[in-house]
């Protein structure tokens, strides 16, 4: 397995023996390597609704360095991915090669589970038991939108004809006659394909070890499934690859846009035992996640019980407007008086400079501005066992205010995973202190 850190801009050395099976990764849109390989996860699975468009991103770089070496530079992608016997992690800058504790603790953050044992690596099952754990957390995100319904047909032989009658259906049924009618409808239904798909999932889930577990994580979780089986009436274990075939492609309406996300994980889910690692052919498989993202994921669970408010640009909720009549703006998070804008860098290494770039100083300005904020600045992760703020008050003829780098301590020294949760708890209740109450200091 070849091990490359995220944002290596530089390029890992290997040898092209060792990579060949994965020069078809690289140097290509990820938007069109999730087209041509279905068994690829990209988070968010959206990918063309995020900020940094990572649709038009690579995973990886790969250069040709001589006859029998090849230069592989990496960016804002972690996670896993592979091609035939070979495969590909991608771990961390703030995590070290040996554990991905750091990016394991932020999909336990963001996906809500609760599993201590799980390693991220190259095990056929460990990596894509990610699927199962992400489930719950999606399927709530999905059915905030209501349960889907679509147009179906049914098949009907009764008195009460309300649709077309099928006349060849009706002379082999009701001849001689008996007083009903065949003929078809087409109505609304919640029971189709895409629910029926999530009602196959859940019970899958139910067969797994921990699945029952997983699946009563909360209340909210458990309301959920319980729509889902009301619903799906239907249901028949028997035709699941039927359903999945259904599903191949999505084919839902704008108006259910999140349910897309959680049929693309569904089928994933289920043709399990067909994306076992090590198959012998061209498929490109993995679970990849875009390092920006899942840092504003992850923060937004900390912020969110602390009062921010944190904008959806998708869902158009949480703007603020510069103008009266437009100029829509959505910063990362902000509240009261402090605006804060989520960024996956390696920031605050500097001394005590400020190095936060031009373009974002000036949006976060304009932001304070807007809010009549008095502080703001930047988050992000800082490898360490300290937290570290780096400010600067705005010039003494601008109104009163400073600007920051709140760096959160990601341990990097800890022999267990357990180890590193605790010291995470700690960094992160001294860092929500030093921004909500000490932070107020600066100012005054």
């Amino acid at each position: 397995m070849i091990t490359i850190q995220d944002n290596n801009y530089q390029g890992k050395v290997c040898s092209l023996h060792d990579t060949t099976d994965l020069l078809s990764i690289g140097n290509k849109p990820i938007r069109k390597l999730c087209y041509d390989n279905e068994h690829l996860l990209v988070f968010p699975l959206s990918i063309d609704d995020t900020d940094d468009r990572i649709g038009d991103s690579t995973i990886v770089d790969i250069y040709t360095e001589d006859e029998n070496f090849v230069r592989i530079k990496s960016g804002n992608i972690m996670g896993f991915v592979g091609r035939k016997n070979q495969q590909m992690k991608i771990y961390s800058r703030f995590d070290n090669q040996e554990h991905d504790y750091f990016l394991h603790y932020m999909l336990q953050k963001v996906f809500s589970y609760n599993i201590f044992n799980l390693d991220f690596t190259s095990s056929e099952d460990n990596v894509f038991e990610f699927l199962v754990y992400m489930f719950p957390a999606m399927l709530k995100k999905t059915m905030r939108q209501g349960i889907y319904k679509e147009y179906r047909r049914f098949r009907q032989n009764d008195a009460n004809v309300r649709g077309t009658i099928d006349i060849s259906r009706h002379i082999r049924e009701n001849i001689p006659f008996r007083g009903t009618v065949a003929y078809n409808t087409r109505e609304f239904s919640f029971d189709n394909s895409v629910t029926e798909l999530i009602r196959h999932t859940i019970e899958y889930i139910k067969t797994i070890p921990s699945g029952d577990i997983i699946l009563s994580s909360d209340k909210t979780v458990e309301d959920c499934i319980k729509k889902i089986v009301s619903y799906t009436h239907s249901y028949n274990h028997t035709e699941r690859i039927k359903i999945i075939q259904d599903n191949l492609r999505p084919r839902i309406h704008p108006f259910y846009k999140e349910y897309t996300v959680l049929q693309k994980l569904c089928v994933q889910i289920l043709r399990h035992e067909e994306i076992k690692y090590g198959i012998d052919d061209d498929r490109i498989y993995g679970i990849l996640f875009d390092g920006a993202w899942l840092w504003e994921e992850y923060l937004n669970t900390l912020l969110c019980e602390k009062g921010f408010i944190h904008p959806e640009n998708k869902l158009g909720t949480g703007a603020i407007y510069l103008f009266e009549h437009g100029g829509q703006r959505f910063p990362d998070f902000w509240k009261q008086d402090i605006v804060l804008d989520a960024k996956y860098k390696k920031l605050a290494i500097n001394g005590t400079r400020l190095d936060i770039e031009r373009d974002d100083v000036h949006q976060i300005m304009a932001y304070m501005y807007r809010l009549k904020a008095q502080r703001g600045g930047v988050i992000c992760p800082l490898t360490g066992n300290e937290n570290k703020i780096i400010s600067e008050r705005m010039h003494k003829d601008s109104y009163k205010g400073v600007m920051a780098i709140y760096a959160l301590a990601i341990p990097k020294d800890c022999n267990t995973y357990a180890d590193f949760v605790k010291q995470m708890a700690k960094s992160e209740n001294s860092f929500l202190h030093k921004i909500l109450q000490e932070g107020k200091s600066e100012i005054n």
